[in-house]
């Protein structure tokens, strides 16, 4: 080593790529945050009960309702009207939404009557679905595939044209057959953008399913919150938000373990 010059430091690993760290405490604690803040505010008097009750006396409406065996009986039709929908839209819109993405002729077609369509507000909706299939469960189940429906088209078909086209010359310059350049290349690049998609038509698929059991059910979450709204049971309401919130959570959570399981690729 030359006199007078300082020795050479290790440099540490540059290459993480921006992957965010996992910090599984903040958000818990957040929650709780904003739970003691609120029953302390109610309390004390500095919210009122009428506007929003505090937190122990939605916990206590929830607790009644099941003791009651109600919760099980709306939450059980909540989830089979958003389950079956959900999966209905979502199987047909990557269909379509890959027709359109990998032949001009279906894009062609599909895309102008998803763009004109997509707009329009589906609870709108609802009372033609009631003329069309009655005001039993085919009407709410119909609101919500045409409310996954088309997002889900535009996911799927927008990622696929996302796709690096130089990955795609590349395999045609190997040799691949069309079939494994989309099972190998086009679709695996495209997962990303339609997992994204997914998390936004579960959401989607809950708020219309709240609407439509607000307008036409006997039971569901939605039917719950409007009988609680109409009787000025605000616990009850909230207790209503927060099976809606929960359940929200959970979907998240398990379509973020299906892109950990199906992008573990990109690792």
């Amino acid at each position: 080593m030359p006199e007078g010059r300082a020795p050479a430091r290790p440099v540490g690993f540059r290459g993480g790529g921006f992957a965010p760290r996992p910090v599984g405490v903040v958000g818990p604690l957040v929650f709780v945050i904003l739970l003691v803040f609120w029953e302390i505010g109610s309390r004390l008097g500095w919210i009122s009960a009428l506007v929003l009750p505090a937190p122990s006396a939605a916990l206590a409406a929830l607790r009644d309702l099941f003791d009651s065996g109600l919760l099980f009986k709306h939450l059980g039709a909540s989830l089979q009207r958003l389950v079956l929908g959900w999966c209905l839209g979502t199987l047909l819109g990557v269909a379509v939404g890959v027709a359109a993405g990998l032949f001009s002729l279906a894009r062609a077609g599909v895309v102008p009557l998803v763009s004109a369509i997509f707009p329009i507000p589906k609870i709108a909706l609802l009372p033609l679905f009631i003329i069309w299939f009655g005001i039993g469960e085919e009407s709410k189940v119909a609101t919500i595939f045409f409310g996954v429906f088309f997002p889900t088209v535009i996911a799927v078909y927008g990622g696929i044209d996302n796709v690096d086209r130089g990955l795609v010359r590349m395999g045609q310059s190997f040799g691949l057959s069309w079939t494994s350049i989309v099972r190998k290349i086009i679709l695996p690049g495209a997962l990303p953008a339609m997992l994204s998609g997914f998390r936004i038509t579960a959401s989607i698929a809950i708020i219309l399913l709240v609407a439509a059991e607000m307008i036409a059910a006997e039971f569901g979450v939605g039917a719950y919150i409007l009988m609680a709204g109409n009787l000025m049971a605000t616990d009850q309401l909230i207790a209503g938000v927060a099976i809606l919130s929960v359940l929200g959570l959970v979907v998240g959570w398990l379509i973020g373990r299906a892109e950990r399981f199906l992008l573990r690729w990109r690792a």
